[in-house]
């Protein structure tokens, strides 16, 4: 098939962001591009949802926090509508015995909050903030480039004096560090965090935690709740790329990826229809991608071994609620009370309690006590309901993939129930504003998004699937076994969050690959 016959120059399998910041990139330099996504709109994870009659939620993805300054930029989102509410205080932490934590974008305020708990942890804090300073600098300078070694970011770590540095950080674990910097439980379990490792006790959580913290680089007014959800930001996006010439099609369910004579041809549609193009890039995951969308036939002996053996055990919940009004938090606070301060809670009083967590989840059951990052943005964006009516949306650590007993479906509204009763330790009229509610689990986000596992970030995040191991040692540029054929999702470096980095990489990529 020549450049000459096909239909389209490239085509992009899934309206993700990471899809649609390709596709313009792609268009950008001069290719007819076209978007295939599944679903009735775009987004993907990163999408707001009306799924109660005058409530939209962003449904999966909840804080713009890490979205590349360059990709806003290039594509002139603000221009096209972006807007993001800046959180200050960051986050509000209640505890069961009614004392509450206040993290702010000043440091002294912040210190202040620590000081009521412990003078000792406040007076760590600065250097708290300065070690993931130093951890983020040396992962976030990667975000925009191609994959690199473990030993070539080493070597670039020894050549700015922070080698023993990065030693540690590979080595030491989550836990061992907040008890390192503080000492009062409550105050470690407000810093406790170990993403998709799990457990906190675990080698490496640190150095997995410093991607996360790259967003200590990120400009202040690019972090926060963004207006209309995060759905605005695929709707930006994809009004953008479309300017630029981007064939966006919905609606259009990707079957298989068709591949002659190990060079990709186009795809196949479920309902039969091709699309013929010399170049395919899929913004599905990697099991999705190579076990499901690709014939075994046309990959390497052993490859889709490879890939069903990569990691999809980090599981978590989405829960959403619609609420007649704000829940009652106000007596955390007294006089010096803000409904603004509810933006972004955290629910962990300890990190023991963040184990346990994982622990449960780990041995197939769903958390008695999960850890919670609770989120009300209509006290910033009153886009999103009625005035006086509010969105409340939990993003629940963890919840097994496959549960020990029942299935899912089976326990949905159980788990719901619990994570109510859980919330209403620390705002007791809770259930008085609930109008609806509805849970996401695990399996209902891959069938909803699409993600295998419902993995949200395409692949755990752990260390042996970072750098140039994502998704595989040395398949790791974003190219495949299949010539034409290339990812461009959170599966690639630098990974998951909302980022857009995987797909302006890919398509760099891939122009620097396409004969002049």
């Amino acid at each position: 098939m020549s450049a000459q016959t096909a239909d389209f120059d490239a085509i992009i399998i899934g309206g993700g962001h990471n899809g649609l910041v390709c596709a313009g990139y792609l268009a950008k330099a001069g290719l007819r591009v076209v978007v295939l996504e599944r679903r009735s709109f775009v987004g993907g994870a990163t999408a707001t949802e009306e799924l109660f009659p005058g409530f939209r939620v962003s449904s999966c993805s909840y804080l713009c926090h890490i979205l590349q300054a360059k990709i806003i930029d290039d594509f002139r989102l603000r221009d096209y509508g972006f807007e993001v509410y800046h959180l200050d205080p960051g986050r509000m932490q209640p505890y069961p015995d009614g004392r509450a934590l206040l993290t702010w974008d000043s440091l002294e305020k912040t210190q202040a909050s620590i000081a009521r708990f412990s003078q000792r942890d406040a007076d760590a804090f600065p250097r708290w903030m300065e070690f993931w300073q130093r951890a983020a600098s040396l992962y976030y300078p990667y975000f925009l480039k191609s994959p690199p070694s473990m030993s070539q970011v080493m070597a670039d770590a020894e050549s700015r004096g922070e080698g023993e540095f990065l030693r540690r950080l590979l080595k030491v674990s989550m836990t061992e560090l907040v008890s390192e910097y503080f000492e009062d439980e409550a105050i470690r379990g407000a810093f406790i965090n170990a993403q998709d490792v799990g457990n906190p006790s675990a080698a490496g959580s640190a150095w997995c935690y410093a991607h996360i913290r790259s967003d200590l680089f990120s400009r202040p007014e690019d972090v926060g709740i963004v207006k209309g959800g995060m759905g605005s930001i695929a709707n930006c996006l994809a009004a953008s790329v479309q300017d630029l010439g981007v064939d966006i099609q919905v609606d259009s369910h990707v079957a298989e990826i068709v591949v002659r004579q190990g060079q990709v041809a186009g795809i196949r549609l479920v309902d039969g229809s091709e699309i013929s193009s010399r170049l395919v890039i899929s913004n599905a995951d990697p099991k999705t991608t190579f076990l499901q969308l690709t014939d075994r036939s046309q990959l390497p002996d052993g490859f889709t071994d490879q890939v069903g053996g990569l990691k999809t055990n980090a599981g978590y919940l989405k829960f959403h609620m619609a609420l007649s009004r704000l829940p009652d938090f106000s007596h955390y606070f007294h006089d010096d009370y803000d409904p603004r301060y509810l933006a972004y809670m955290k629910i962990c009083p300890s990190v023991e309690y963040f184990a346990k967590s994982w622990r449960d989840a780990e041995q197939g059951r769903p958390p008695e006590q999960p850890v919670m990052e609770v989120q009300i943005p209509t006290v910033y964006d009153p886009t999103l309901t009625q005035s006086g009516q509010h969105v409340l949306s939990v993003w629940g650590l963890y919840a097994p993939v496959k549960l020990a007993q029942g299935t899912w479906d089976e326990r949905r509204s159980e788990v719901a129930e619990n994570l109510i009763e859980v919330l209403c330790q620390y705002a007791t009229d809770l259930r008085d504003c609930i109008v609806d509610y509805s849970l996401l689990t695990p399996v209902d986000i891959e069938r909803r998004v699409g993600m295998t596992d419902g993995n949200i970030r395409h692949l755990d995040m752990i260390p042996n699937q970072l750098l140039s191991e994502r998704p595989l040692n040395g398949w790791s540029d974003y190219g495949t076994p299949i010539d034409g054929l290339y990812l461009c999702g959170a599966g690639t470096h630098p990974g998951g969050e909302v980022t857009g980095a995987p797909g302006h990489n890919a398509a760099e990529v891939i122009l620097k690959s396409i004969p002049s």
